[in-house]
């Protein structure tokens, strides 16, 4: 009964990813975008042009969802407003774009706590090697706090977005 509500799950992420790549191939356009948008609660990112969505992705998450990101090794995804400051095309994920957390608000929560705050938050392909996992990646949320996608779509979100987009994590 689990393997068929896996495959079942696993093929309808498949077809709506599918779906939503044809979209943005049918206008002929290159992709791009000037903000982030990452809403954990619904397991989303899209892509916005002058606040417009252009496109949305299945995201994963950090092993703890619920809640901000506090401590260093909580498993917790960031909320709030921050950036890209870099991008990794040889790290050990399918490509990386690095976001700017801490920001001064992170930092000061965790002055407060008593603890570091971590850092290292990317937005991600899958594992060097995994990429045949696919969709399928997106059955749990397994990160250590970062926002996973497949590697195709890391691809597409790299060449849309420059360093310096605005990247906005809600709950």
């Amino acid at each position: 009964m689990r393997t068929r509500f896996a495959i079942a799950a696993v093929a309808a992420v498949s077809v709506l990813s599918l779906s939503l790549a044809v979209v943005s191939t049918l206008t002929g356009d290159p992709l791009r975008a000037d903000k982030i948008l990452i809403e954990k609660s619904r397991r989303r990112l899209t892509l916005l042009w002058r606040e417009s969505p252009v496109k949305s992705y299945r995201v994963v998450l950090g092993g703890e969802p619920v809640g901000k990101k506090q401590c260093a090794g909580d498993q917790r995804t960031p909320e709030g407003f921050y950036s890209i400051t870099s991008r990794n095309a040889q790290s050990a994920y399918h490509r990386s774009l690095r976001v700017s957390y801490p920001n001064a608000e992170d930092l000061a929560n965790a002055r407060r706590l008593r603890c570091r705050p971590g850092g290292d938050i990317m937005i991600h392909g899958l594992p060097n090697g995994r990429g045949f996992i696919g969709a399928a990646h997106a059955l749990t949320d397994w990160t250590l706090g970062c926002i996973a996608v497949t590697d195709p779509e890391i691809e597409e979100i790299w060449d849309a977005v420059p360093n310096g987009t605005v990247v906005e994590i809600r709950p």
